[in-house]
Order: structure tokens, then sequence, then C-alpha cells
């Protein structure tokens, strides 16, 4: 397993969620690009990721996706869930993200209520920033129905572009970012949960060419940066069943 150290106290990391400046340019966070200059890559990423959920019949039913930003899976997934429902720490995002017409909550799972249950939860680029992974992933087997599916998406540390990036790896963000899987460990955290046929999902993810080359110190013209651009060997993602009760 791997891990972020030192790191901010939880409490100081919540803290910088909350702000507006988070998905907008701030310190932490989107800073090499805005969020919402990122819409159109991470709209056709989910769109990807909702048809292989379909492909593999996790679609139907009610849908909760923790830490939804801008709502931009919420509102790609109207014609796959007949209910739509997520959670953002950005009382900001959260207006933006209810524009989609879905159910949207300030703050984390803990504000959903008690009897409420889900048949597909998805947390996507989330795992990675939670203190204590476990304790997160029990409430979310708490909030999935019986036979519900529980998908998680996560920077592979293990992956191609990590072990050819070494230092560089766009996903060693400080001090956000304070673990690291790969897909034994984000396989094993599943188990240990009581989830059942664990498996792989493929998750193909577009950026922005802008923020690519960013990366590399290189400004691109804002019209040709924003160009969608499909990168391998960047997401680890599985799906895991609940048990009946």
């Amino acid at each position: 397993m791997h891990y972020l150290y030192p790191r901010l106290l939880q409490g100081a990391m919540h803290e910088a969620y909350c702000h507006s400046s988070y998905y907008e340019g701030g310190t932490h966070g989107y800073a090499d690009m805005g969020y919402r200059s990122q819409e159109h890559a991470l709209r056709a990423t989910f769109k990807r990721l909702l048809h292989n959920l379909a492909s593999r019949g996790l679609t139907g039913g009610e849908l909760l996706e923790i830490g939804c930003g801008y709502g931009y899976l919420l509102d790609e997934a109207r014609p796959f869930f007949q209910r739509r429902v997520g959670t953002e720490f950005s009382p900001q995002a959260v207006e933006i993200a209810r524009a989609t017409g879905a159910e949207v909550f300030v703050g984390g799972v803990d504000q959903i209520l008690p009897d409420t249950r889900f048949d597909c939860i998805i947390a996507v680029q989330v795992i990675e920033h939670i203190y204590e992974p476990r304790s997160f992933l029990d409430q979310l087997v708490r909030c999935a129905r019986p036979g519900g599916h529980i998908i998680l998406a996560t920077p592979d540390i293990g992956g191609f572009l990590r072990k050819t990036m070494g230092r560089g790896w766009p996903s060693f963000k400080v001090p956000e970012h304070v673990l690291y899987f790969d897909y034994l460990t984000l396989s094993s955290l599943m188990y240990g949960a009581g989830l059942t046929d664990v498996q792989k999902l493929p998750y193909p993810h577009a950026f922005p060419l802008g923020l690519i080359t960013a990366k590399f110190g290189f400004k691109l013209p804002s019209w040709l940066g924003r160009l969608s651009i499909w990168v391998p060997a960047t997401t680890v993602a599985a799906y895991g069943r609940v048990t009946s009760e």
C-alpha cells in the first residue's frame, strides 16, 4: 500500500474541498485547468464508463455518486438510472450539480438518510482522498441494496503511466491524494468490506490536450487545448456486489 506522508489533518483537507477555488484554479484541486474547462473530456470519460456498466448489467434503478463535482456523471446517467443522487463537499459545486435534475447533498456519504438504499454506488477519483478507506467503504455498503453494486475508480499507481513518469506522475497531488491503489490493493479493500464477485472494470480516461501539455511545460492556444485525448493506463477501476442480507 502506498500513502502520502506527511499529510494535512483530515479536517483541514475538508475545508479545502468546501472552498469554491478547489474546482477553479485554487492552490489545491484543479489548479492546472479549472474543472469546468475539462467538462468535454470528463463527460466523454463518464459516457464510456456508463456504457461499460450497462454492458455488464450494472445500470438501472437508483444511483448514488459520492463526490459528484459539477454533476457531469449524474447528467450523463439520465438514460441509465431512474433516480440519481449525489454528494459533494463544495456548496458551489452542489448548486451546479443540482441543475442536472439530480438530488445532490452538501457533504459526504453521511448525508444520505439511514434507510435509503441504492442499486449502484459510484465513487470516481474519491478513494485516494479518503483517510479511513475501510470505514468509508463500510458506509457505502450500508447504503446499497442487497444485490447492488459498488464501483470505485482511482489513479493506478501500478500502471504503466506512473512507472514511466516516476516522480512526475500527475496523480502525485499533494496534499489531497493521501492513498494510492493498484488493482490488488483496491480489490483487497473491497473484499475486506464484504463485497463479492469483485472484478476489474475498464476505465478509459479522456483529458484535455492543454492539461497534458501543461504537465510538460507547454502552453497551447485555448481552442487547441480543449481537444480531448484518450490516455491509457491512468485509472484502475473495480466493481463488487453487495451480498444479500
